[in-house]
């Protein structure tokens, strides 16, 4: 039988790297999963992004090792020319080594002690509204809506790359009302964009974290009009962007406080789209719950002053969520164009930076803190983020690989550093971007 075996150049694969014509390599094996776009249960942009490539590093940083007896049906042939980087080889071994040492199994107590704070804050905030006259205690149950959003948020956030639940329908369950039902973002969305995000990552044209055109722009690269592979439209950088991309480092905070509005946008219009939204019904009721039970609390409030209050303390208190996801890759390197197989590994960490805190912060920052462990081993819960670690930090200092890591404070400085000097290059008036007249108005004398 090994002589029947069929033998794939990296040449022939690339070739195979569009819908209706899909491949890839896993370990020296390639795969036609053209018919398996529309299961898998990552979504299509995975494969499609990593289509024509070797993509064993981002196979092992998102599959069980059960996962593997199912890839004999797509079996096409042998990668004639199958080669493996120093790096990768290194990565895949700790993959290894953690899954035999049963850290992704081992989840420790984190959800039930979140689902208990969560529900502790929401019968918190519902007392206050409820049986209270006092305006502070009014404010002070806004900002505490914006901390159960946060850790609602986390929930979803572990739930979408691993069962934090002990089965799948309770999983499910757990992310419809941490997701839907309780912050009013769909969790089907998050996954969509979210799983784009971690193949793609700091991709300018095919990671959706860095498209903000026309509020941010991390890179002049932007000021080119880049085509979004993720919404499938042109970035346009136009007058209004150039505007305002001028003064983005003065916006930047005011503009986290008002965040979740978009993802309230992106729910809604991808579920009334006519995309393929798996468990549409399902996202949608949990999106319902949400706008009446939010809306009806804020109602039972005794004029519009607290109510508008209540709202604006619990945007400020989760703009810090919002905060944290640009905090992590603003900064760091970023590219154009599609992300590749053979390095993924290196991609991942040049693209995410650290925020070192002490342990007791850990809670607040929902693991993502640890953000180069988190793009490496998306399966790991974050509970054994921090012992793993020092681990991470060796095997990048080993192939020259940057670690980044900086306090929260000076993850903020090189945050705003960024959006300066992408700030400073829209000024440039010889970049030929058609003017208007305030933008003319207010940056003529500089």
């Amino acid at each position: 039988m090994a002589d029947a075996k069929m033998y794939v150049s990296t040449d022939e694969l690339k070739n195979h790297n569009k819908p209706g014509d899909l491949w890839i390599s896993i370990q020296g094996k390639v795969y036609d999963v053209t018919d398996w776009v529309k299961d898998h249960p990552g979504g299509e942009l995975p494969l499609l992004n990593l289509a024509g490539q070797d993509v064993t590093d981002a196979f092992v940083a998102y599959h069980p090792g059960s996962v593997w007896k199912l890839l004999d049906r797509f079996y096409v042939g042998h990668l004639k020319d199958y080669q493996v980087s120093e790096a990768s080889k290194d990565y895949r071994r700790l993959v290894s080594e953690f899954s035999k040492l049963g850290l992704f199994e081992r989840k420790g107590h984190i959800t039930f002690f979140s689902l208990c704070f969560m529900a502790m804050l929401l019968a918190v905030i519902v007392c206050g509204v409820l049986y209270s006259k006092n305006v502070w205690v009014h404010l002070a149950c806004g900002g505490l809506m914006g901390f159960l959003w946060i850790q609602s948020g986390w929930i979803g956030h572990d739930s979408g790359h691993y069962q934090i639940m002990t089965g799948p329908r309770l999983n499910r369950f757990a992310q419809i009302l941490a997701g839907n039902c309780l912050t009013g973002i769909s969790i089907g969305w998050w996954k969509w964009n979210h799983n784009a995000h971690h193949i793609a990552c700091n991709s300018l044209d095919f990671d959706p974290d860095l498209q903000h055109i026309p509020f941010f722009a991390v890179s002049s690269a932007l000021f080119n009009s880049l085509t979004s592979c993720f919404y499938d439209r042109k970035m346009t950088f136009d007058p209004i962007a150039r505007f305002l991309v001028s003064y983005q480092h003065w916006t930047f905070y005011p503009v986290m406080v008002f965040a979740r509005f978009n993802l309230f946008a992106q729910s809604i219009f991808l579920l009334t789209s006519k995309r393929n939204v798996p468990n549409r019904a399902q996202e949608i009721i949990g999106v319902l719950v949400f706008w009446v039970w939010y809306p009806l609390l804020v109602s039972y409030l005794p004029n519009w002053g607290e109510m508008l209050m209540f709202v604006l303390a619990g945007l400020v208190v989760t703009a810090t969520q919002h905060l944290q996801f640009t905090l992590n890759h603003f900064s760091t390197e970023v590219y154009v164009g599609p992300p590749r197989g053979n390095d993924w590994f290196e991609k991942q960490t040049m693209g995410t930076l650290d925020i070192a805190c002490p342990s007791w912060m850990d809670w607040a920052h929902g693991g993502l803190q640890f953000q180069v462990e988190h793009h490496l081993f998306p399966r790991l819960p974050r509970c054994h983020f921090r012992k793993i670690a020092p681990t991470v930090r060796d095997l990048c200092k080993k192939h020259n690989l940057p670690y980044n890591s900086v306090s929260f404070w000076e993850a903020n400085k090189k945050t705003i550093a960024t959006l300066s000097t992408a700030a400073l290059q829209a000024r440039d008036l010889s970049n030929p971007v058609p003017r208007n007249l305030v933008w003319e108005a207010l940056n003529t004398h500089g």
